[in-house]
């Protein structure tokens, strides 16, 4: 039977030696530097018994062919298709066997020691021959060093050649279209070569190997698990000592008591630790070094790692950290690293990333279909970052690959051994999406519970599977979904088809579940490439995806907007992603979010979600400071009915307080205020006690709005006295009294009609039946995730509009889609005007970035003597309901029955007819799953 223990304790021996995390290395040659290369796509190399003379390149390892620039040159040219605008492409690809050869003097003290080669991460499959010899041994770990025993093939004191072969061809069918983030193009590329360490190590014929600690608080201990290795023929005394922090050392097996025959002998050990214990979290990410002595009469050996007493755990619905509430604030890790196709192998690369996850607000991170390197591990334990990590593979076919599935179990017992004790570690899935035999998933994560209990498991980061995905497996710790069996827990099923409502969670859709919710994958927002991005490619991936947008505008004379474009969708996927993150805070039974994501993912069809660009960097759309305003370990929320008000009613709303700050905050003065700019409208203040979690009902406020006489923008702000943390919405009134004044304007849904009053020299307001007009369907969200992975879409990215047009005089708005534009785009149809020649738009829609078409839901112009105003939102129905349109056209009429109203001519009217041809079917708004 395949277990995770079984591979722990047989699977993958070596002359004795685990071939996991090797033993302390009492001498290391570091190999890194120039290497003889050859490419050899035949495979004709092994065949042949390639001699150094066929090596006629050399290259650095670590390092890739791609840094190289061996292999294929690309010669795709900018164009909007595939796959030019399906991810960033390769300068240099290179697919088949690669060789690489060094002449190592190896240290004539070597002689009685076993000698292990280390290459850190690389893709597929290595082989390994010594001056011609090959050594009877292949690795294939995506994830793990790849280690060989070359003791039999060296003379110490002799200078050998040491060649390595590496394949990365796909061995196993670990994602479907290649777009698991382990092996892929669409992000990590495909590449060749070895990226971290390249060493060999010494040991003692004696030595240690695979440490691991496993902390229990509740009993103040260590449990300590460690592989003697004997290649000595014949039995062996010894002791073991092991030390914890600065305590003394521990004789486990003092006095030569212990007897190590030859092979592995398995050690374990409880080891107390003494005085106050310090826990790690995001908040004291404290760390304690074990390290355990070996001596005999011969030989020693020392192995040390580093751990942090924690405990993480799923009570009921929640996670408890140390036996405190937490609440995961997460984003996906997609092996993005747009410079070198793979990711930083040291530790300054990712504090680059966790830092600037943390400076945003965040605790958790997750690696969506891979696991990062021991790097990533270190600076996550040191800062206090909660890591779900998975297996390399997003599969839809679980389950029908036998040497697939032995591939994964095999994977799972090299991250226990390389990775498991870092607190850090904290969740474990078993990969993104997975779907086929669930009982596969089932047995392995039975597996994995029986040998390491310091981690939480899921079976996968949901499905699609029937049956599935929409509730946890029996032995899920943690279940994560983008909608339960009761309904939507994310906002791409709610944001576009209920208006908008900020006193509102997903409390129904979670009630009858017994662990711990995180919400799959939120917002998925497309923003508007960032052109300006284009000169920050200067490594191996070359952005035609970004040029070919670039090239496009430019024919379409629409360069100038870029930037605009980029800004609006941006503010709009900004004001989502709040939504999104408060709405999880004020859900019990939701234990967290992962984002996808605060930065971008330039694969699967370019995929700009984020709020900073590939590189980590901010976009400018919204600063660190502001973002973590509703994204941080202490959250002040507000729970309203609406964002538009006629000046008739009352703002009434409820304070709460999501508090995952680790402490009880007892008598908390919390100050409201609401604003109109910079003045104070009114001001109060509650005092309530915190408790871990969230607390609603701490207090209410009130307002009449008949203190706001005109159309107006206001903010509410809420800050916890005496701290960092403040929060701020946006709400919208308008006056209930005043009326629609036409004027001097026509008003007609008749395009003919209208024709004729523009004939006359007439001012017309052609305000046709949004439900029957040719164009796309009014969305108030933008793009998901990416029009070319998901082209069924309207596939808009919200508006973009002058705040101090005329237009808006008694309007207040943004340059940008806001909650007031809801029930307007909703009741809209968005018109494609390329064919318009002359005039222009004053509500402009910004199109997805693969069609890049003139796009507007108001647009003006004159024809003959008249002048129109064509607006294809509904100014028309239920104006008593629908204030806000009321509003909008109040104040089209205002600018329109001004001397402002000054268009310019358009040169082939007969073309506004064509926009209005119209349909026998009304156009219908799609489902949320429809794009799938």
């Amino acid at each position: 039977m395949i277990t995770i223990k079984n591979f722990l304790r047989y699977g993958l021996l070596l002359n004795g030696l685990t071939l996991g995390a090797v033993g302390y290395a009492q001498e290391k040659l570091d190999l890194s530097g120039k290497w003889s290369v050859a490419l050899d796509s035949l495979d004709i190399g092994e065949k042949q018994g390639w001699p150094t003379q066929y090596f006629k390149q050399s290259m650095l390892l670590p390092g890739t062919t791609d840094d190289a620039g061996l292999g294929t040159a690309n010669t795709l040219k900018p164009a909007l298709q595939k796959p030019q605008v399906s991810h960033l492409t390769r300068k240099h690809a290179y697919l088949g066997s690669a060789w690489y050869s060094k002449a190592i003097a190896i240290p004539k003290a070597w002689d009685k020691k076993r000698v292990i080669l280390k290459l850190e991460r690389t893709i597929w499959k290595t082989n390994v021959w010594v001056d011609g010899q090959k050594v009877e041994l292949e690795e294939n770990s995506l994830i793990a060093p790849h280690f060989y025993d070359i003791t039999p093939y060296l003379k110490a004191g002799k200078e050998q050649q040491i060649t390595i072969k590496v394949d990365n061809r796909k061995l196993f069918d670990i994602s479907t279209d290649n777009m698991g983030h382990a092996y892929t193009d669409h992000t990590q590329i495909i590449w060749n070569g070895v990226i971290g360490e390249i060493s060999l190590q010494a040991l003692d014929q004696v030595n240690l190997s695979d440490l691991q600690v496993f902390p229990d608080l509740v009993r103040k201990i260590v449990r300590v698990k460690v592989k003697a290795h004997n290649f000595d023929s014949k039995a062996i005394k010894g002791t073991l000592n092991v030390q914890i922090g600065q305590q003394a050392k521990n004789e486990i097996y003092p006095n030569k008591k212990l007897v190590l025959n030859p092979g592995v002998t398995e050690l374990e050990y409880e080891y107390p630790i003494e005085g106050d214990v310090k826990t790690w979290s995001e908040f004291t990410p404290d760390l304690y070094t074990c390290e355990v002595f070996l001596k005999t009469k011969k030989h020693q050996s020392k192995e040390n790692v580093r751990f942090g007493m924690r405990e993480f755990a799923s009570r009921g619905n929640a996670f408890e950290l140390n036996g405190m509430p937490v609440f995961l604030r997460g984003t996906l890790e997609c092996n993005i690293f747009p410079l070198t196709g793979h990711p930083p192998m040291d530790k300054a690369g990712w504090e680059k990333v966790f830092m600037t996850a943390k400076e945003w607000g965040l605790n958790h991170i997750r690696f969506h279909s891979w696991c990062p390197p021991k790097a990533a591990f270190d600076v996550a334990d040191e800062i206090g970052m909660y890591l779900q990590v998975e297996l390399p593979v997003w599969s839809l076919t679980i389950g029908q690959d036998a040497g697939m599935t032995s591939f994964l179990y095999q994977e799972a017992s090299r991250m226990i051994r390389e990775y498991g004790n870092h607190p850090s570690f904290m969740m474990w899935s078993m990969g993104n999406e997975l779907q086929g035999d669930m009982k596969t998933l089932n047995k392995l994560v039975d597996s994995l519970k029986s040998v390491d209990k310091r981690h939480l498991y899921a079976n996968t980061s949901y499905t699609f599977e029937s049956g599935h995905g929409d509730r946890p497996e029996y032995n899920d710790d943690f279940l994560i979904t983008q909608y339960t069996k009761d309904g939507w827990v994310r906002g791409q099923g709610v944001f576009n088809s209920k208006s908008p409502a900020f006193n509102t969670n997903y409390e129904k859709a979670v009630a009858n579940f017994q662990v711990p919710i995180v919400t799959h994958e939120i917002g998925q927002y497309a923003v508007y490439p960032n052109l300006k991005e284009i000169d920050k490619y200067t490594g191996v991936l070359e952005p035609i995806n970004f040029k070919a947008v670039k090239k496009d505008l430019e024919k379409k004379g629409m360069l100038g907007q870029a930037d605009s474009f980029t800004s609006a969708s941006g503010k709009l996927a900004a004001i989502l992603y709040k939504e999104e993150i408060e709405r999880a805070l004020k859900t019990g039974g939701i234990s967290g979010f992962q984002l996808l994501d605060l930065h971008d993912f330039p694969g699967q069809g370019t995929a700009l979600v984020g709020l900073l660009d590939a590189f980590w960097d901010s976009k400018g759309v919204i600063d660190a400071k502001t973002f973590s305003q509703f994204n941080a370990p202490i959250v002040p929320l507000l729970h309203f009915p609406k964002a538009t008000y006629m000046n008739s009613e009352r703002f009434e709303a409820q304070i709460a307080v999501s508090n995952y700050g680790g402490k009880i905050l007892k008598n908390q003065e919390i100050v409201w205020r609401i604003k109109d700019g910079e003045k104070v409208l009114k001001s109060g203040t509650v005092v309530g006690n915190l408790s871990n979690g969230y607390n609603a009902g701490i207090g209410q406020l009130q307002f009449d709005l008949g203190e706001v006489p005109t159309a107006s923008k206001l903010s509410v702000e809420v800050d916890l006295k005496g701290t960092a943390y403040t929060n701020k919405w946006d709400i919208w009134v308008y006056p209930e009294s005043e009326k629609v004044s036409y004027g001097d304007v026509h008003y007609t849904r008749d395009v003919n009609e209208a024709f004729v009053l523009l004939n006359q020299g007439k001012k017309v307001l052609l305000n046709p039946d949004w439900k029957k007009i040719k164009g796309l369907e009014g969305k108030f969200v933008p793009v998901f995730w990416s029009p070319v992975h998901f082209p069924k879409q309207a596939g808009t990215m919200g508006m973009l509009v002058d705040p101090n047009h005329a237009m808006f005089k008694k309007f207040p708005t943004d340059l940008h889609t806001n909650w007031q534009w809801w029930d307007l785009n909703i009741n809209s149809t968005t018109m494609i005007v390329d064919s318009l020649s002359g005039g222009q738009s004053v509500i402009q829609m910004v199109d997805n970035f693969a069609n890049n078409r003139k796009l507007a839901l108001a647009y003006e112009a004159k024809v003959g003597q008249g002048k129109l105003m064509l607006v294809s939102i509904d100014l028309s129905q239920k104006l008593d309901e629908r204030f806000v349109a009321k509003q909008l056209l109040i104040s089209t009429l205002d600018y329109m029955n001004s001397n402002q109203f000054n268009p310019t001519a358009i040169q082939n009217p007969e073309q506004i007819k064509a926009l209005m041809i119209k349909t026998d079917k009304e156009q219908l708004k799609t489902d949320p799953k429809s794009i799938y």
